[in-house]
């Protein structure tokens, strides 16, 4: 799943949670789908950081 992708989703749940109304279980899946999905996306954008910073020092040299 790309960045876009997850951060679409990750926006999905977190409409469908605000909303309430949702069975316990239901909330709790989509809890556990979110965190990972934050994670995720929080790792891609660490690596998109070292590649931007690994291309910025290649271009100083």
């Amino acid at each position: 799943m790309t960045y876009e992708e997850s951060i679409a989703r990750l926006d999905e749940i977190v409409k469908k949670l605000g909303d309430g109304g949702l069975p316990l279980d239901e909330s709790l899946d989509l809890y556990k789908e979110g965190t990972a999905l934050a994670v995720d996306c929080k790792k891609m954008l660490e690596k998109a950081k070292l590649q931007v910073s690994v291309a910025s020092e290649d271009n100083d040299d």
